[in-house]
């Protein structure tokens, strides 16, 4: 349903930017309106491509759509991660929300605006 290389470019033109994405914003870029299911595809192509750039050294990009309630990535976000708690930069949240999940997101989404801004 979604072009992974496309979802790619409107994250690292986010990352450039220094501006986090709802999904719903992100959605609409890509031409559709909110609808979990479609949330759920997008989901799923976030963390394919997450993945691809986790082999190839450079930060995740998934971490710049978050939910419009609290800034946060949806709970699978952190799940789909979790299994790689013991290699990722900074301290794992306990839990995915509050304050521990809102500073660890807030620096992997620092990590991605240096490194895309990055000449």
């Amino acid at each position: 349903m979604f072009d992974p290389v496309e979802v790619r470019e409107i994250l690292i033109g986010a990352a450039r930017a220094g501006n986090a994405l709802t999904y719903s914003q992100m959605l609409n870029l890509l031409g559709y309106q909110f609808t979990r299911p479609k949330m759920r595809n997008l989901c799923k192509v976030l963390d394919a491509i997450d993945e691809t750039g986790r082999i190839a050294g450079e930060p995740g990009l998934a971490v710049l759509v978050v939910r419009q309630s609290d800034g946060l990535p949806g709970q699978g976000w952190f799940v789909t991660r979790s299994h790689l708690a013991d290699t990722m930069p900074g301290d794992w949240p306990l839990d995915w929300e509050g304050p521990e999940a809102k500073a660890y997101v807030q620096a992997r989404q620092e990590e991605a605006f240096r490194y895309w801004s990055a000449p």
